[in-house]
């Protein structure tokens, strides 16, 4: 399950081999900052996205479990004043 790191982020992203049909599923994770440092804050729990989409290889469906935590942290960045 490749990592990386955002700021203060922590994003698990991966691709799951689907049981029920052939192929890929993708899977987030993203953590957040914690006064603790040896617990990791989930701010976004381990979940399936593009739910609508069977990938056909691992790193098709790690390449899009990223864009979508990327997206996922872009909507939860602070806005700047206008």
């Amino acid at each position: 399950m490749p990592t990386e790191q955002l700021g203060d982020y922590e994003i698990d992203y991966s691709g799951v081999r689907m049981t029920d049909v052939e192929g890929w599923a993708a899977y987030v994770t993203i953590y957040g900052p914690s006064p603790n440092p040896m617990h990791r804050n989930s701010i976004v729990p381990p979940q399936r996205v593009a739910v609508e989409h069977v990938f056909d290889t691992e790193a098709e469906a790690e390449a899009e479990a990223r864009k979508a935590a990327l997206a996922m942290l872009e909507e939860k960045a602070p806005k700047p004043p206008v």
